[in-house]
């Protein structure tokens, strides 16, 4: 497969509701879509998942452009592709910046679905028709606050509540959703807020009966966590401390968590995504699909990955509605009692909405064959 060109369209969404964690609230979210286009006229789509600031890892959007301008879309363009397996052994002698490469590979993955008309979740290998999800509920100003959002996304079905967390705002508050939620499942997220010096406040999240409790040390760290899963009962569950399968073996080994939150753009794509996946199946180790506040094709693409079988819990991807007042996809993503119905259309399932790409689009960048720098 010969990819022809590369489109980058730079795109500003605003969020229904601003989403408040331990490192930021965001209103907005800028990404870009990744158009490519093969040689048959065949088009794929991906996605690029960091923010406009450094809070979740080091990558950002103008980070994402200078690389994927630069390095990765040259590299790209030099030789045909085979299988999309290609893509991260071709990006390897560019270090991390894995959401970069992330965006591009689901580009080529979605492309190559397409070419051999197949719906993305099969050519990965995936199983299920259905798939359970939760959803993640951002920090509220009150207990009150939190038990009126958890109310209503319980009343709409959503298997799982992952509520964020940080010093302050963490023990007393979920104490409050699980006495008027007793049967819910539950989990907290902390992204990295405490230290081991607050090992008291985490120990007493063991009388809620929580599913797990996701980074709550360091965001590079898997040391410190192998000491704190030791004095916990409640499963740690792993996030920004995993970037590869190299992370993901030391983790397991060392016995710094018992769950593993596999992201996508993270990881630096959908084919480390799988080995991570298949490594945890051989260990008897869950893993989950986080969410980054996806518009419809990153949120796409995880509906793809997590019809995977070891994916035993519900993950982050909720129906486009909760987030966007109008999303890139047609249809959108929709949830009904908990479940998403993955498509079976070629690729990613979904149409890329280009009115409304268009229209919330601030940036466009074209590469190809003869000209691999931005036109």
């Amino acid at each position: 497969m010969s990819i022809r060109e590369v489109t980058l369209h730079r795109m500003v969404m605003t969020l229904k509701n601003p989403f408040a964690t331990s490192f930021g609230t965001f209103k907005e979210k800028e990404f870009y879509v990744i158009e490519m286009e093969d040689d048959t006229g065949c088009i794929g789509f991906g996605e690029s998942v960091a923010f406009s600031s450094p809070w979740y890892s080091e990558e950002t959007v103008e980070t994402n452009k200078h690389m994927m301008e630069k390095f990765l879309i040259p590299l790209l363009l030099q030789d045909p592709i085979q299988h999309p397996n290609e893509v991260s052994e071709r990006f390897k002698s560019i270090r991390r910046n894995n959401m970069a490469k992330s965006a591009l590979e689901g580009a080529v993955w979605d492309l190559y679905a397409k070419r051999n008309n197949s719906p993305l979740y099969q050519v990965l290998g995936g199983n299920k028709q259905q798939i359970d999800v939760g959803i993640s509920i951002g920090i509220q100003p009150s207990a009150k606050d939190l038990l009126h959002v958890v109310e209503g996304f319980v009343i709409e079905g959503y298997k799982r509540m992952k509520i964020k967390i940080k010093p302050g705002s963490d023990y007393q508050m979920l104490k409050e959703v699980r006495k008027h939620f007793p049967d819910t499942l539950l989990m907290a997220d902390a992204n990295s807020a405490y230290t081991l010096q607050d090992i008291e406040t985490l120990k007493k999240l063991d009388e809620l009966g929580l599913m797990m409790i996701e980074q709550p040390l360091e965001h590079d760290d898997i040391i410190d966590h192998a000491k704190l899963q030791s004095q916990l009962t409640t499963p740690i569950c792993l996030d920004e401390s995993i970037h590869s399968l190299e992370d993901a073996r030391k983790a397991i080994e060392l016995g710094s968590c018992k769950i593993i939150n596999i992201k996508i753009g993270r990881v630096g794509g959908i084919t480390e995504s799988k080995k991570i996946h298949d490594y945890c199946a051989e260990q008897g180790i869950s893993v989950w699909c986080g969410g980054m506040l996806e518009a419809g094709i990153g949120r796409a693409h995880n509906i793809a990955l997590t019809t995977l079988p070891q994916f035993n819990l519900p993950g982050d991807t909720a129906a486009s509605s909760r987030y966007w007042e109008k999303d890139i996809i047609d249809p959108e993503v929709s949830v009904y009692n908990g479940v998403i119905h993955v498509p079976n259309k070629p690729g990613i399932g979904y149409e890329v909405d280009r009115k409304v790409m268009e229209s919330l689009r601030v940036e466009k960048l074209v590469f190809s064959q003869t000209n691999p720098v931005s036109q």
